[in-house]
């Protein structure tokens, strides 16, 4: 008997098959996902439209002569390394909207001022709170279009279970434990006590060579694949300087609890599905033309790994008092 995951983070470096591994779940019906993976239905939580986002802002001010706040150019990474623990505070206000039945449609001017209130709880400066009025209605309609594509947080199923995706990392030539804010650790003690309470991890492992070499291969030009999820290519330079490492077999070396990674005081449930070797990239074509073996293996192994999550939260679940 397994009990039912209640938030899953789904954690890889990128290009590694998350967003594979997640579009999997997303079509499975409810009582093979139920029965084979200790999923409700799913409702998704993605840092990557705010990435997103924040290159085109970026764009947008360097085009008229501004600080562009998040990215120098198009293939740098972060100006400020604390903006990890931005999208951090965006998930959260998400997930909270999400258990309050769901937020409004997004509108550039109120997006504009979640990141500064975002970018305050990370430790940085707000800097949207200190464009000239001409400037701020210039950025604003210049990302109307990517604001657009954003779809309000939907209210999630009472029986649900709801699936965060990010990935992080740190420089190729850094040390561990990674600096903070980079890496899983500082991301994830960064998650509200609410999400880490509640929450399991499945790490899709890749290494980061590997990461690398298939971030380029899955890239498309220009914007269908900017702001695509499976096909969005991370410019090279971020790919070593952001994610040339990551510290989850750091994190795991460090475990109090087997199955479980050490965040503060807290053990949180850890289960990795093995994508070292390519398992996930052929579900970026259409279910049609999946081949059926390497969707039964794949089955098998995800159905492996979290089944012992579910089974680890229906334990947590037993002890916990009425």
């Amino acid at each position: 008997m397994t009990d039912q995951l209640d938030v899953l983070l789904l954690l890889a470096l990128p290009a590694s098959g998350k967003s594979e591994v997640r579009r999997y779940l997303d079509q499975l019906d409810p009582e093979s996902a139920r029965r084979d993976m200790g999923l409700g239905p799913t409702t998704q939580l993605d840092d990557y439209p705010y990435v997103h986002l924040m290159r085109r802002i970026s764009q947008e001010l360097q085009a008229m002569g501004e600080d562009p706040v998040f990215f120098a150019s198009d293939d740098a990474p972060w100006q400020e390394p604390f903006d990890w623990l931005t999208l951090i505070h965006l998930i959260n206000a998400d997930f909270t909207q999400m258990e309050n039945g769901g937020g409004a449609t997004p509108n550039p001017s109120g997006l504009l001022n979640r990141f500064d209130g975002a970018r305050g709880l990370a430790g940085a400066t707000e800097p949207f709170r200190a464009l000239s009025p001409r400037v701020r209605a210039a950025l604003e309609a210049g990302i109307a279009s990517d604001v657009a594509d954003l779809a309000p947080v939907a209210p999630a199923d009472p029986d649900s279970t709801i699936v965060i995706e990010f990935a992080r990392g740190g420089p190729l030539e850094a040390g561990l434990p990674l600096p903070h804010p980079f890496g899983y650790a500082a991301s994830i003690a960064a998650l509200s006590e609410e999400i880490r309470r509640r929450a399991s991890i499945l790490y899709v492992w890749v290494e980061p060579e590997e990461s690398r070499r298939r971030n380029r291969e899955r890239a498309l030009p220009g914007r269908e694949g900017d702001a695509s999820i499976l096909h969005h290519g991370v410019p090279e330079t971020v790919m070593v300087e952001d994610y040339g490492i990551d510290d989850m077999n750091w994190l795991e070396g460090r475990a109090r609890i087997p199955g479980t990674i050490p965040i503060g005081a807290a053990d949180i449930p850890m289960q990795r599905f093995d994508n070292r070797i390519d398992r996930t990239s052929f579900l970026r074509g259409e279910p049609a033309e999946w081949p059926t073996d390497a969707v039964d293996e794949l089955h098998r192994d995800l159905s492996a790994a979290l089944l012992r999550l579910a089974c680890r939260e229906m334990s947590k679940n037993r002890a916990e008092p009425e």
